[in-house]
């Protein structure tokens, strides 16, 4: 198959949906697929190499930090890209690059799969002043999405109920993304030493959060964790890796708290942060899937999560982790890991044991089976529009 992989984001970029991506093209390509991808440049210019096209693009940062849109001037590129004729495309964003997608996938009459990433609902505050008002305009804006598409793929259950709850009218899928898990089991613990080392945590507990600094991953609840345990006397600190528009009001919060901002780490590094730390910590309460957990787990990470629906099956109670509901509860969970070197050894055993289970290798599989079942429902609508119905074996 021909497949055309669209998204608002991609390397060198670094978050969950570029973890999606870039598993998802690794494996189509592994399984003998013709793959390209189309994203937004960082820039006006428009460019293409190795299989990636980007096109010109504006900065948005007015409706959420970060965020860019097409700029104008994208006729070529969508020529080219439609007479390469990809038998299926699939989306990854709903801004920036969703527009483009749904146009090449309509001039070559191919199906349009798009992933819903982002639980927009928990995304309210950046632009709206009533989460109320913000829930139904993003249940609007949701539907809207899906009436453009063939066939909704959701990350979880808890996102496929959320769909369907909105009424959307398409067909909605259930695609987990998958991890290279080796990546994170192989880590060099020498180079994750010397890491531990040059942050001044030699020592000491290390209690990592990977991740966006953003106001909807609830960090404030992390940052109060740290001030407890340094009341109690915890010769531990919190390592929080990564960057976003709440981290200059983090810090300032965090001083005088043994809190060690890392910021954004090099993608080639992050395995050694997870193999630096003690315990993988999580406060968010915007997760559609929680790729960074997967990343954790692998790592052979115990991990002390708020409780999420995505999280069923993932983060098993007293197995390889804990999902906490109150923040007494997170801190008793980390004050005891912290305190018994042979439970963290023994959850993160069990971790890592059970994390092949959600590797990219099947969710290439998946992929490929929702392509194929995508395809056949396009032609059976073409069928039907031409008056008649193909034969069934």
């Amino acid at each position: 198959m021909k497949i055309l992989l669209t998204t608002l984001w991609y390397a060198p970029a670094v978050n969950g949906v570029v973890t999606s991506v870039l598993a998802l093209r690794r494996q189509l390509l592994a399984a003998g697929h013709e793959v390209r991808v189309l994203t937004l440049a960082a820039g006006p210019r428009a460019a293409a190499a190795g299989g990636v096209w980007a096109l010109g693009s504006v900065d948005a940062g007015w409706v959420y930090p970060g965020a860019r849109l097409c700029a104008p001037g994208a006729g070529a590129v969508l020529r080219e890209l439609a007479a390469w004729g990809p038998d299926v495309v699939h989306s990854q964003c709903e801004f920036g690059t969703f527009g483009p997608a749904r146009r090449i996938a309509r001039a070559c009459g191919a199906p349009l799969v798009h992933t819903y990433h982002t639980v927009y609902e928990d995304y309210t505050h950046y632009f709206s002043p009533s989460r109320r008002w913000g829930a139904a305009a993003v249940r609007a804006f949701t539907r809207h999405i899906a009436a453009q598409c063939d066939v909704l793929a959701a990350p979880t259950p808890k996102v496929a109920r959320l769909l369907r709850g909105y009424g959307v009218g398409c067909p909605v899928a259930l695609l987990p993304t998958g991890i290279d898990v080796r990546r994170f089991a192989r880590a060099d613990r020498a180079a994750a030493a010397a890491l531990r080392a040059r942050l001044g945590l030699a020592g000491r507990g290390v209690i990592l959060y990977l991740g966006r600094l953003a106001r909807e991953k609830n960090l404030d609840e992390l940052l109060a964790l740290a001030a407890r345990l340094r009341a109690g006397g915890a010769n531990a600190a919190l390592l929080l890796v990564g960057d976003g528009p709440d981290r200059a009001r983090l810090q300032a919060k965090a001083a005088g708290l043994d809190v060690v901002f890392a910021g954004m780490a090099d993608p080639a590094e992050v395995p050694l942060y997870y193999a630096a730390a003690d315990v993988f910590v999580s406060a968010s309460t915007s997760e559609t899937q929680g790729l960074t957990y997967l990343e954790a787990l692998a790592a052979g990470l115990p991990a002390v999560c708020r409780a999420d629906e995505c999280l069923d099956g993932v983060i098993e109670n007293g197995r390889n982790g804990w999902q906490y509901r109150t923040p007494a509860e997170l801190e008793a969970h980390v004050r005891a890991l912290l305190a018994d070197p042979a439970a963290r050894r023994a959850l993160g055993a069990r971790a890592a044991a059970g994390a092949e289970a959600f590797g990219e290798q099947a969710f290439g599989a998946r992929a490929q089976a929702l392509y194929a079942a995508a395809l056949r429902q396009k032609q059976a609508q073409r069928a039907a529009q031409r008056g008649w119905a193909p034969c069934r074996a």
